[in-house]
């Protein structure tokens, strides 16, 4: 473990895993941590855990952003006290206004009918709510004929007490206070690398990561697959129980 991005979900996180990855680093953002360690997160969440777990869970990973890395990131430090941490960060107002923005996405009609119809939708979900239990102190009501709703209130406030701890408790000479609006300089400086000829990412605008995941992520595509599948066997049942409806009237 090289980097760890310990700024909130919506400081320009998913922004960061591109630029990492454009950097040459191997990045788990949210996704990745809940393919590749969801069983570890759970039991974390669940139990708790320890230096040696992190360090066994990170090992062979470059860097990490977002939930739920971030909300420990100075366990994951205690495991790999060489790292340097990344705080992202924006302000409160913005922060706000992306994160109901990011709600609304997933307020879709097709992620309305996925998260009800599939088992690996709803094994995702359930990572989900633990996350927010865990990260921001509250849950998303879900419901189906109204927009979904959480506490605001709730998550600001978790927000503020996860950015002072990182400003009063990282190692200052580890830490880089940083907003993604300043580009490739500081972050490359930070990092003793080159600057990339490209120009810096800026991704998930307005939630649209939700989009993309729905249309390109294999989690959300064997989602779809299943409430096809689901739906294409119901409809085959009631044409079958039509067909033989009629037969019986006649």
């Amino acid at each position: 473990m090289k980097v760890i991005c310990a700024g909130f979900p919506k400081t320009g996180t998913k922004t960061m895993q591109v630029a990492l990855k454009e950097l040459g680093y191997d990045v788990y953002d949210f996704m990745e941590n809940y393919s590749y360690l969801g069983k570890d997160w759970f039991k974390i969440f669940k139990h708790g855990g320890t230096t040696e777990d992190f360090r066994r869970m990170f090992e062979n990973v470059d860097a990490v952003t977002d939930a739920p890395a971030c909300y420990f990131w100075d366990e994951i430090h205690k495991a790999f006290p060489d790292a340097k941490i990344i705080f992202t960060w924006r302000d409160e107002a913005s922060w706000t206004r992306s994160f109901c923005a990011q709600g609304a996405a997933e307020c879709q009609p097709l992620f309305r009918i996925v998260r009800v119809l599939s088992p690996t939708y709803r094994r995702f979900n359930a990572f989900m709510r633990s996350v927010g239990r865990t990260v921001f102190g509250t849950t998303v009501q879900r419901h189906w004929f109204k927009q979904d709703t959480f506490s605001s209130l709730i998550a600001r406030m978790s927000c503020r007490r996860h950015n002072a701890h990182i400003l009063q408790n990282a190692p200052k000479d580890k830490l880089l206070v940083y907003n993604v609006k300043e580009g490739w300089e500081p972050l490359c400086k930070f990092l003793g690398v080159d600057v990339p000829s490209k120009p810096f990412p800026h991704k998930n605008k307005q939630g649209e990561i939700m989009e993309e995941l729905l249309a390109n992520d294999p989690l959300f595509i064997q989602a779809r697959r299943e409430c096809l599948v689901l739906v294409t066997g119901m409809a085959a049942l009631f044409c079958y129980g039509a067909y033989k409806l009629v037969g019986y009237l006649r």
